[in-house]
Formats: C-alpha cells, structure tokens, sequence
C-alpha cells in the first residue's frame, strides 16, 4: 500500500481532503504528526509537540461542547506525562489489549464499535491514539493512587454514619438482591439496512415466548441462527441505576428482558437467579462511593502537585511558563 506523505500537502487543505477521504485513510493520516510541529515543552526531558497541543484540544472540545485554552492544554498533557513517568518508576505499565478494551468500551456505550468510533474521532480530525493516550494515562494513575494511599481512602462507620446525617439520606434497611444474568446477542452485521434489526427484534420476541428458563433457554439460544450467549454475569440491585432496578423486578427468574437495540445487533438478557440479600443499604452504599471519590480525588491532586514540583518542565517559547508549578527553565 502506498503510504501518503501529509508533509507535502498544505495544511489548509485538510478539511476539503478529509471530506473526500475515507474516515480510516484520515485516522492514519492524523496518526502521522507533521513535519512542521514543533516541541513546546519537554517533561523530564519528554517533549510536547505543538501537534500534541493541537490534537488534545480538538479531543477535549470533542468531549466537553467547549474550547480549551492552550495553557489548559498544555496543562493537561504535561499531567498525563507526569503519570506515565511514575508509572515507569513503580514498572507498571497498561498492555495495549487493557487499553484498546477501554477504547471498545468507550465506544460501545456510544453505541459503536471501536473501528466506528475511529472514525467518528476522525471525521473531527483527532487521531485515536490521542485518546487512547489519555485512557493509558488515566487507568495507570487509578491503580498508582489506589496502591499508594489505600488505608487513607477507607472510610468507617462513624464518617459515613455522620455523611448519611449531613447529606440528608436515609439509611433505612433495604432489600436488595443479587442477580445472575445471562446476555444473549442477537448478531446484526455491519451495514445491515435498518429492517435487518427488526427481524431479530422479532427472533428475540420468539425466544422470549419460548423461554421456560435458563436451565433449557440457554441451549435453545445457542441453537439458533447469528446468536450469541455471553457468560453468566452477577449484580447487585444496589450497585444498578433505578431504571435497570426496575426492569429486573419486573423480570421473572427463568424469563428474558425486552430486547434493545445495540450496535452489535439487538441484546436480551435472561434472569438465571434472583438472591435476595440483606446488607448495606442503597443510601449508604452511595456514600460511601462518594466519601472514596472524595478522597481520592484530594489524593490524587495532592501527588500529582507534588510530582510537578519535583519535575524537570522546560518551555521552548515560554509563552506556558506560569501554566504550571514545577521547575521551570
């Protein structure tokens, strides 16, 4: 295949190109910097380059409706070398495959693929390794936080007795169950016309009538045609979102929730056990998911400012200089 040179071709151009481009031809062009970026600042002698700063700012206007300034950008990039090079201190590092099952993950709550979300990320001119860059950087900070100030992030009884009392919310004993799911997938091909899902809506209304239970539906859905049973997977009704709460109450064990559309075709999921379970309730579950991100979060600020006190951070231009603390030169 002959690779195209980006180097050779006008920057203001692009747009009409990218138009007329297919949107994968773009994510390998945009993966390519240009020859006229530039390092505007090094991190322990790790350099930034102005495509770096170009490509996060059209990703953070991507996600957040919103234009970033450039020493916000700057700001931001030199965070995520800072976690990466601790990273490599402790020798963790993040394989590709954790990172591009993120990167699916990601897309697939957008209602895509990963090759779909490429696309989308290149139609805007943002290379996917930016992204991908970002989730390596954040999932590596996550684990070193966690591993380094675990006992600080604990709560006890009394801290969260006292956040139920500040915070307003009732800690009266609830039930909640534990369920055992089996998701069940009724494969739609890739750029199968829209009637194609219709018709698998319609083979998983047929299975649901037929559906006795899990024991003899699972087999059946394995016999049919483009169908696919994932492993069994366990919930907590305190750890679901109401709306799911509620569909699942109203789901007999041994029965099939309505079917949804997803990307990947349209998904049911059979109820295999409901296991009723008397401990923590909803409320106090809550505030302790709140109380930990709190401190986590303070946690996670505090380091982070003093890795940058400690890091060696030199602008080329020193239009960034006073963006950051750090030792600057």
């Amino acid at each position: 295949m002959n690779q195209v040179d980006v180097r050779k071709m006008p920057a203001i151009h692009f747009p009409k190109l990218f138009a007329r481009l297919p949107a994968a031809l773009v994510a390998v062009m945009l993966a390519c910097p240009p020859a006229h970026a530039q390092v505007v600042v090094t991190v322990n002698g790790d350099p930034i380059t102005s495509y770096d700063v170009e490509q996060r700012s059209k990703l953070i206007q991507l996600t957040t409706r919103k234009a970033p300034s450039r020493r916000d950008v700057v700001d931001d990039l030199i965070n995520d070398k800072l976690k990466i090079h601790i990273a490599k201190r402790y020798r963790l590092e993040i394989d590709d495959d954790d990172v591009n099952k993120a990167f699916n993950e990601m897309a697939h709550r957008m209602r895509l693929d990963g090759e779909g979300l490429v696309k989308v990320l290149a139609q805007q001119g943002v290379a996917a390794y930016t992204l991908k860059d970002r989730i390596r950087s954040e999932m590596v900070w996550q684990q070193i936080v966690r591993g380094k100030f675990s006992p600080s992030l604990q709560q006890n009884e009394k801290e969260v007795a006292l956040a139920l009392e500040t915070r307003g919310k009732d800690d009266k004993t609830e039930v909640t169950y534990d369920y055992t799911l089996r998701p069940i997938l009724f494969v739609v091909p890739r750029n199968s016309p829209a009637g194609a899902f219709e018709a698998r809506k319609r083979d998983a209304e047929t299975l649901r009538e037929r559906f006795a239970d899990c024991d003899s539906g699972v087999p059946l859905a394995r016999r049919m045609r483009d169908v696919a049973v994932r492993e069994p997977i366990r919930k907590s009704s305190a750890d679901l979102a109401p709306a799911l709460r509620e569909i699942l109450d109203k789901t007999p064990v041994g029965k099939l929730t309505a079917p949804e559309v997803t990307q990947q075709g349209v998904e049911v999921f059979a109820l295999c056990s409901k296991r009723e379970a008397r401990g923590d309730s909803i409320a106090k579950r809550q505030v302790q998911n709140e109380l930990f991100s709190e401190k986590f979060k303070a946690a996670a600020e505090k380091y982070l400012k003093d890795l940058r006190r400690q890091a060696m951070i030199e602008f080329k231009d020193g239009s960034d200089a006073k963006a950051v603390g750090g030792n600057t030169r």
